[in-house]
């Protein structure tokens, strides 16, 4: 069992922008509004560690969410996935790497879409 403090628990919530011009505006209204910073990776991912949970904003259009995504953290990924397709879930997006780890995405039995990542 891990003794990451993260493990299995809600550690990151990505939500869409629709095309470029929304990605700039969305970042401008959570600075003005929250006071939140960004960390920009490349031209249409953004993060911020200011708002309580990380979260951030993704305009790329072959992997940004349909709606917002809860992520949960996993230091197996390969054994959460196994879980959550035994478990009923089915896989929506299989694993694939990022800057910083790696993540798939699954729908469980009420329809809902989450996602869990890893740092390993």
């Amino acid at each position: 069992m891990s003794t990451d403090s993260r493990e299995n628990h809600i550690d990151y919530v990505e939500f869409p922008a629709p095309s470029a011009q929304e990605f700039a505006s969305v970042k401008r209204f959570y600075k003005e509004v929250f006071g939140w910073s960004f960390q920009d990776w490349g031209e249409s991912y953004s993060d911020t560690k200011d708002s309580g949970t990380a979260s951030g904003f993704s305009a790329d259009a072959a992997h940004r969410p349909s709606g917002p995504l809860v992520v949960v953290f996993a230091t197996d990924l390969e054994g959460a996935r196994e879980r959550v397709i035994k478990a009923g879930g089915k896989i929506s997006k299989e694993i694939v790497s990022f800057p910083g780890g790696r993540r798939f995405q699954y729908i469980d039995p009420a329809g809902n879409q989450l996602g869990v990542w890893s740092d390993k």
